[in-house]
């Protein structure tokens, strides 16, 4: 007989700017599912045991007067005991919501007060400062050129803004909670730890990138792991994090974005959730959801091992506006579908495109070939098989058979 895990027969409330990916983590993990995102996508809602919509923008948040209703009615229809809410992106700029949520339910991770400090570029900023944690400038006010450490040029961002797309060139002047931050050369890096609030522990390095729009040049696409930093540094990333934990008093499931140039390193900020690499990295033997809530109770557990393959996500956006989305027999290696006769705007997300292969390089490959693949579906009603996919599916059927 199998042995009952410690999630069986509890829920976890879910709300997030897209929810499939905490979904997919909570029924790896044992958890019930109760989701509350603004999509809606089709295999969102068949992971979930109830699903309910929510009002907002991507990128910028929730409409705040309907995701405590959301969770509510969620909890009202949950058939098991919940054992409180998991927040994924979109509430980074809506601390006093995740106030008003922690009133009514049990908070899994990081707390407002915390967020709230992270997101502060002032104090997040002076934090590192204090803790000897490398970090670029940030200001308040536009910069002048030419000023500052790195590049002497500087980017605008917003405060609490979440998957890239609000970053701009400070030229493009101030906006509503604009910071700026000095633009430093280097890769992006991702490191996924766990926090206690005491103490914090690395889980994965993933290798990022960029997937340029007309008017969001530092849009995320995607992440590999394997992301490997040169030797050294990432044990001075993580004894970074171990002192980075305790003085914002962050819990659960966490990442830091880097920019690495050679030995030297940067901490760009830290994402206070589980992340947009949570397909890549879910593939250990403790479940990350598990891992996640036991760490937000003060249980960090033992460090494990890395899988051998190689995997990545990347997030596929349209290109131009689709009007009425076609009824598609979608591959098993897309997530987030939107459902049919829905309609994306352009610049919109169309979904996720998710690879495994025995090395990096294969991965991105194959995440590229896909992705065009899903284009042509979605957008010019070609087969799925057409092309360049099924070029690179042969490709991979090489490669494993070495």
């Amino acid at each position: 007989m199998p042995s009952r895990s410690p999630a069986d027969g509890e829920a976890l409330l879910i709300a997030a700017q897209s929810g499939r990916a905490l979904a997919a983590a909570a029924r790896r993990a044992g958890f019930v599912p109760l989701v509350a995102d603004l999509f809606g996508d089709s295999d969102t809602r068949a992971l979930a045991a109830a699903w309910r919509g929510l009002d907002g923008r991507l990128g910028l948040g929730f409409r705040e007067d309907g995701v405590l209703a959301a969770l509510e009615s969620l909890a009202a229809a949950s058939p098991v005991r919940v054992r409180g809410v998991v927040l994924g992106s979109g509430f980074e700029r809506r601390t006093r919501l995740m106030a008003a949520i922690a009133g009514r339910f049990r908070l899994i991770g990081a707390s407002p007060a915390c967020v709230r400090r992270l997101k502060d570029p002032l104090d997040f900023a002076a934090t590192l400062a204090r803790l000897g944690i490398p970090h670029p400038a940030v200001a308040l006010a536009p910069p002048l050129s030419g000023t500052g450490a790195g590049t002497g040029a500087w980017l605008r961002k917003r405060r609490g803004g979440s998957g890239g797309g609000h970053i701009r060139e400070a030229a493009a002047g101030p906006g509503r909670d604009a910071y700026f931050q000095e633009r430093v050369a280097g890769e992006a890096f991702g490191v996924a730890f766990l926090a206690d609030g005491h103490d914090a522990q690395l889980v994965a390095v993933t290798r990022q990138w960029v997937s340029p729009g007309r008017r969001a040049p530092w849009r995320y696409g995607g992440a590999i792991e394997p992301g490997s930093l040169p030797a050294g540094l990432a044990a001075a990333v993580e004894a970074a994090l171990r002192r980075l934990v305790p003085a914002f008093g962050l819990t659960g499931l966490a990442s830091a974005d880097l920019l690495v140039a050679g030995e030297r390193w940067w901490l760009l900020e830290i994402n206070p959730r589980p992340g947009a690499t949570l397909d890549v990295l879910d593939r250990r033997p403790t479940p990350l959801l598990r891992r996640h809530v036991a760490a937000a109770d003060g249980q960090l557990g033992t460090p494990e091992e890395h899988p051998a393959e190689a995997a990545g996500a990347m997030i596929l956006y349209a290109g131009r506006t689709i009007a009425c989305v076609p009824a598609a027999d979608w591959p098993d290696w897309a997530a987030d579908r939107p459902e049919p006769a829905s309609r994306i705007a352009a610049g919109a997300p169309i979904c996720t495109v998710k690879a495994r292969a025995a090395d990096a390089a294969t991965v991105r490959t194959l995440l590229e070939a896909r992705g065009r693949a899903i284009q042509d579906l979605i957008e010019d009603g070609k087969h799925i098989g057409d092309g360049h996919a099924q070029a690179a599916e042969h490709q991979h059927a090489r490669h494993a058979a070495r």
